[in-house]
């Protein structure tokens, strides 16, 4: 698991800009760096996660509450991909859950593209439920899909998963 020294804290705009500066050290590709918005420190700052070791930034999770449903929504998690596999994404999954408890949110929601193996398999670890119908393409047999999620054509898995008080706080599948 995750060394004893790590230590969750809320992003702030000097490690958004280290981020994006070191978006190849989480991402495989630069596809994602579109997706990182100043507007996640600037607006939802305090929904927006780092955690550290040794001072240095090895995941983080952009998130918000939702203003119109009692949704806290996950936008994107990232983990070194050095240093994968540690427990990481969990930490800060649960870590924002906890947040969206506290805010009164009842469910925790996050979206990924239907080919996203790693992120589809991480997310059903979760226990997260997927929505919508079957997928005619996708990473492996059983995904579901919203269509039209993002725009016309464009499809998206997304995955709920109950985190009111009365529901399991643990994340493991049940």
């Amino acid at each position: 698991m995750h060394n004893t020294n790590s230590i969750i804290e809320p992003m702030t705009r000097e490690d958004f800009l280290d981020i994006v500066d070191a978006h190849e050290a989480f991402w495989e590709s630069d596809q994602t760096l579109r997706l990182h918005h100043p507007i996640f420190i600037e607006e939802f700052g305090d929904t927006a996660y780092v955690i550290r070791e040794n001072e240095h930034i090895v995941a983080y999770l952009l998130g918000f509450i939702s203003q119109n449903k009692p949704t806290a929504y996950i936008h994107m998690v990232a983990v070194r991909r050095d240093i994968r596999g540690k427990g990481y994404a969990r930490i800060l999954y649960d870590h924002f859950a906890s947040i969206g408890r506290e805010r009164g949110c009842t469910r925790l929601k996050a979206t990924v593209d239907a080919h996203n193996e790693l992120s589809l398999r991480f997310h059903i670890a979760l226990g997260m439920e997927m929505q919508g119908e079957l997928a005619e393409e996708a990473a492996f047999e059983g995904v579901k899909i919203v269509k039209d999620y993002l725009r016309r054509g464009s499809h998206r898995v997304v995955f709920l998963k109950d985190i009111s008080p009365s529901a399991s706080t643990g994340t493991e599948p049940g």
